[in-house]
């Protein structure tokens, strides 16, 4: 049975005040809170396991390796890689998109065309646009009509022998949009040999993945917006595509041999993992993903469309607001302004006077503002332990900004 008051029970965060109001914490798509579970372990690593992996053989680093390596094949099971090695340990989805886009170098020439949408975060932009700055490679931009739903009949257009790389999201950060990916996937397997990379940062927290029936190529997301510790992220890649592909970082830990001679290359995942992990957040990474389970995706994803569906419902029964993406399939998200308020900071803060905290500007999609002729939004999203007074209480405030601003 899903037990919302049990589910926040686990998050001692949200006993706090602020400002002199009981925290409402909507700002889910920027960073998840973190179950007591998780902030356990973490903390028990620090206290009964610190040391390093991979490179002793006393105790302490045996048991903190056994411990990381169950971590990597929780999450293999919870995307459903076919192997534990495909699992490589990043920062998150950032350096993730970097990785691939620095390894996919020498795959690409002048010319070429690199596939991204209108809906990708910065950081599913800037990687490609420095890879094309390092190969002469083209991108090319799935543009979206005025529900910022992407048009697919231009990424139909798109498509051809010059196209090498197709890479997008899942989930909006902006908008809450659900892209469809397994369509983009099935029309690039069709029409091109072009990698293919999924950017899962909001859809991970969300969705049951399965990226082996999805059938990308890369497969990317952060643990901190999976109720996992900051520093934290997965890349998946499948495994034939990863051992043809050259290191990102060079030093310890991904090395077979070194000499002033030359050096080989470990295998995977070691190959991408160069230096000193982040092993207690990797383990609580795989905490994170037993949290997730626990209550299971199918509750996770009826609660938090409830509370989309209801989040919308009430605010567009107020006057003068505007809903981003209103008409697209979301999750997680809303993201709105007040007509007459030309600044949505100035919402946030009248906000945040009454202990609520939501997201406010461009949240890194510059030219999903631009597209709208507007400087950002007002971004309320939800976790599994949001509730439905949360989001009165939401009304209310933004009730309050609209007779102080108006």
């Amino acid at each position: 049975m899903f037990d919302i008051q049990e589910i926040r029970s686990q998050f001692s965060i949200l006993d706090r005040e602020v400002n002199g109001k009981p925290l409402v914490y909507l700002d889910n798509a920027a960073t998840s809170q973190k179950p007591n579970s998780v902030l356990e372990v973490c903390h028990a690593y620090y206290t009964e396991l610190n040391a390093n992996v991979h490179r002793g053989i006393h105790t302490l680093s045996q048991l903190a390796t056994e411990e990381m390596e169950l971590s990597r094949r929780k999450i293999q099971k919870f995307i459903n890689a076919e192997q534990d090695f495909e699992v490589i340990f990043t920062k998150g989805t950032t350096e993730g998109l970097n990785l691939i886009a620095y390894i996919l170098t020498q795959k690409l020439k002048k010319d070429d065309e690199i596939i991204i949408s209108y809906l990708e975060h910065h950081s599913n932009i800037v990687p490609w646009q420095m890879l094309c700055e390092r190969t002469g490679a083209k991108l090319r931009v799935i543009p979206i009509d005025e529900n910022g739903i992407l048009q697919m009949d231009r990424f139909d257009q798109f498509l051809s022998e010059k196209t090498k790389v197709v890479s997008v999201n899942q989930v909006s950060n902006a908008l809450g949009i659900v892209n469809p990916v397994e369509e983009i996937i099935a029309k690039t397997r069709k029409n091109t040999d072009a990698y293919i990379v999924i950017d899962g940062a909001q859809s991970a927290p969300h969705f049951n993945i399965d990226v082996q029936k999805l059938d990308c190529d890369f497969f990317v997301f952060s643990g901190h917006k999976m109720y996992a510790p900051m520093g934290t992220g997965v890349l998946y890649g499948k495994r034939e595509i990863l051992e043809a592909l050259p290191p990102f970082h060079g030093g310890g830990e991904m090395i077979a041999t070194c000499s002033f001679e030359g050096t080989t290359y470990a295998g995977l995942p070691f190959k991408y993992e160069a230096g000193t992990p982040n092993v207690g957040g990797n383990i609580a990474l795989g905490a994170a993903v037993d949290f997730i389970n626990r209550i299971g995706h199918t509750n996770i994803q009826n609660h938090e469309n409830a509370l989309l569906e209801y989040a919308q419902r009430q605010l567009l029964e107020l006057e003068g607001i505007k809903i981003y993406g209103e008409k697209a399939k979301r999750t997680g998200v809303v993201s709105f302004n007040l007509e007459g308020v030309g600044i949505a900071s100035d919402v946030g803060m009248i906000l945040d006077k009454m202990g609520i905290a939501v997201r406010t500007g461009h949240h890194c999609t510059q030219p999903i503002m631009d597209f709208f002729n507007i400087a950002g939004t007002v971004r309320a999203s939800f976790a599994v332990y949001n509730t439905f007074e949360e989001i009165d209480i939401l009304v209310e405030g933004v009730k309050k900004a609209q007779r102080m601003l108006s």
